[in-house]
């Protein structure tokens, strides 16, 4: 016979033998056992998974724990209407709800879960997170070797949870982890690599899906009524801290306080079954949540609802921490904060294919390969956090302005309270003002110290205009001399081993308001200044414009006359020519040497300047001359102001300065009989604060020291 013949065949058979080998391939039998609502919402999705390869996977079912317990919901109904066989229920709770209540359940599972195991005999128990049941359910899997998948193994939450999953993670023989951080913590257990798979979350593939993006507004009215505003709802959940349930159960009252006061139509779901949970329903009843007009209480939500209701453990910029709420107006002020708010959307917990690749990691599951686990010790990093605490008491900026005439800082905390202020006349001279800032920013670091204040760094408001990405003055007015081209962050920074943020003070107003006026949660608003000269700054989008050359929002420079009187920029026709401190004292002067300002009943003395508020009570006196005046800068601003709302389009102006309170009322008329029909409604404010340039300093520091903005 050939040689190529005798190839043939022999090539042939392999083909067969291997065919053979396919067809008798045995499916892998996985067992998926749920303790309770939550870790279901994230078994279900792998579930389904399972389900839709019959070809390759043979699933069976367990559910015990509270699934199976009327006070919280008999969620066990909702897993036989995602039509799965359950093919054993056990009832493994020991009702009490305290420590030694949880002790008993973890031990009468413990019991019952050998015959299941054994009847079953599945390749792969797949297990989620960290409750007591769960970890009876690894203990028997483990020590009957069979192979545990573990889900959500590495997370952090700060109670008896945390050690509870670290120690199935260590029962476990691979984990299916949600975030890189997570990933990086089950490494740092010594977990093997190869046995992590960073998959995401499998609830965001339902979540993320399609035909799952409903108008999240009927679910919220379906629970709370249909008088139910968007963005005016809150939905509250607290779970006892079984390490120290007494506290627990005082925090929980606070909470509700706070719900309370804060006067908001509020979702509430019932604690788990954990110990505490029994006092904490008390709590809830003393109080009459369940009968409040505010209030609607139920044991249980689907997952693909409650997650439309609350978009957001391992922490985002959605979250914020109130670790220590040892009173009812630090978890308010922490709702007064949060409330409202809507953040980008992350992808911390994943991209919406977890489950896809969680089948693919079990396909490539090898059981002939040793089940004795192995060990690695490679490094992580720390992470940081963040501490209402902090946020509320101790977290501060030093804050700098650069004025004309003075120089001053404040130390100024997060809700934007000047701690301590000081001013010194600013010298005329570079060296000796950048001596005197250092001095006095130095001086108020040490007093910090006194103040129990932690400073993030500094914050500067100068004149002129300023390259914020670079921490430069480009080129400054002439009311600060010498002062083009300076780098001030270096020096600072360099001083003061501190983070350094500048801007023109004109933005620094804007940023103020924003954070702590009339600014706040509005997204497009136009700040001006109204003082010795006029400028301002502009929010679209709830962020600050600075232009290509960082020249935007110079309004005190938009030209309202081809001629008019000439401006401290070189040219004619700006609002500041006509409307800024210095130009209405100009003209006040002018008048005075005409003798044709003081007007009967007038208090004017002999030795004293002439300045912008002789012309203004004059006015008011009946001067022809100074009303005059005074209209005309009432006009130019006015017709400044008209040329940005339909130029930018915002939403509200807001004047701020000396001089706000007085250009308010005739600002808002020439906005009535000029504007565009659709800018005529823009309201005008006069600011509230009293130290817009420096609270818009430190609310720079504030907000990017912290990686968040209120």
């Amino acid at each position: 016979m050939p040689k190529w013949e005798l190839y043939y065949r022999r090539m042939q058979r392999v083909k067969e033998k291997m065919t053979d080998q396919n067809q008798f391939k045995r499916r892998l039998r996985v067992c998926v056992a749920t303790c309770n609502r939550a870790d279901y919402s994230k078994l279900a999705p792998i579930m389904f998974g399972i389900k839709s390869h019959p070809e390759e996977f043979d699933l069976e079912v367990v559910v015990l724990g509270s699934h199976l317990i009327d006070d919280y919901g008999n969620t066990f109904r909702m897993i036989e209407q995602d039509n799965f066989d359950i093919g054993s229920k056990l009832h493994t709770i020991v009702r009490g709800e305290d420590e030694a209540a949880m002790v008993e359940s973890v031990g009468l599972a413990l019991v019952k879960l050998p015959d299941v195991l054994q009847r079953l005999r599945p390749d792969i128990l797949i297990i989620h997170g960290d409750r007591f049941d769960a970890l009876a359910l690894a203990t028997a899997a483990a020590l009957m070797n069979i192979r545990i998948l573990h889900l959500e193994g590495g997370e952090v939450s700060g109670t008896i949870d945390d050690s509870i999953r670290h120690a199935i993670s260590k029962l476990a023989h691979y984990h299916a982890c949600c975030t890189p951080r997570a990933e990086q913590y089950l490494i740092a257990m010594c977990e093997d690599h190869s046995r992590i798979l960073l998959a995401g979350c499998p609830s965001y593939d339902k979540l993320l899906s399609t035909h799952h993006k409903d108008d999240y507004m009927d679910i919220i009215k379906s629970w709370l009524g249909d008088k139910v505003q968007r963005h005016d709802y809150v939905v509250a959940l607290q779970h006892p801290v079984t390490t120290d349930i007494q506290h627990s159960i005082k925090i929980y009252g606070l909470m509700l306080d706070a719900l309370i006061s804060f006067n908001k139509k509020t979702l509430i779901l019932f604690p788990n079954i954990d110990a505490g949970s029994k006092e904490m329903v008390r709590v809830m009843r003393k109080k009459g949540i369940e009968q409040h007009h505010n209030f609607r209480a139920v044991k249980h939500i689907p997952f693909e609802q409650f997650i439309q209701l609350v978009l957001g453990r391992e922490t985002g910029e959605n979250v914020l921490h109130v670790r220590d709420a040892d009173t009812h107006n630090k978890i308010y002020h922490a709702l007064e904060l949060q409330f409202g708010k809507r953040y980008p959307c992350s992808k911390i917990y994943g991209d919406g294919n977890a489950v896809p690749r969680i089948l693919k990691f079990l396909r490539t599951i090898d059981l002939d390969e040793p089940l004795q686990k192995t060990f690695c010790f490679p490094p992580v990093k720390d992470s940081i956090s963040q501490d209402i605490d902090h946020i509320l008491e101790t977290q501060s900026a030093l804050s700098v302005d650069l004025g004309g005439t003075n120089l001053r800082v404040a130390i100024i905390c997060m809700q934007g309270k000047i701690v301590k202020k000081y001013a010194q006349p600013n010298p005329r001279t570079f060296e000796a003002r950048m001596h005197l800032l250092l001095k006095m920013c130095s001086d108020a670091m040490r007093d910090a110290v006194s103040l129990n204040c932690r400073i993030l760094g500094v914050g500067v408001s100068t004149g002129g205009r300023v390259n914020p990405q670079e921490g430069v003055v480009l080129h400054s007015t002439k009311l600060v001399p010498e002062w083009s081209s300076v780098n001030l962050r270096t020096p600072i920074s360099d001083a003061l081993h501190l983070p350094v943020w500048v801007d023109n003070d004109g933005n620094c107003a804007a940023l103020a308001e924003r954070k702590f006026g009339h600014g706040k949660g509005v997204e497009d608003f136009v700040t001006i200044i109204t003082g010795t000269g006029i400028g301002g700054g502009i929010i679209h989008n709830s962020e600050l414009i600075h232009g290509s050359s960082f020249c935007a929002a110079e309004l005190g420079h938009i030209m309202v006359s081809l001629e008019g009187p000439e401006c401290s920029c070189g040219s004619r026709g700006c609002i500041e020519a006509y409307a800024s401190g210095q130009a209405l004292q100009r003209e006040a002067k002018r008048l005075h040497d005409e003798d044709l300002l003081k007007v009967e009943g007038m208090d004017m003395k002999l030795s004293e300047p002439i300045t912008a508020a002789h012309l203004i009570s004059a006015a008011k006196l009946g001067n022809s001359k100074a009303n005059a005046v005074l209209n005309r800068a009432c006009t130019a601003l006015g017709v400044g102001i008209v040329n940005i709302l339909h130029v930018v389009n915002p939403s509200l102006v807001i004047l701020s300065g000396v001089l706000a309170s007085y250009y308010e009322t005739p600002v808002q008329h020439i906005i009535t009989e000029r504007a565009l029909i659709s800018a005529q409604g823009i309201k005008v404010v006069t600011s509230d604060l009293e130290e817009p340039a420096l609270l818009g300093a430190a609310s720079m520091v504030l907000d990017y020291a912290t990686r968040r903005t209120y």
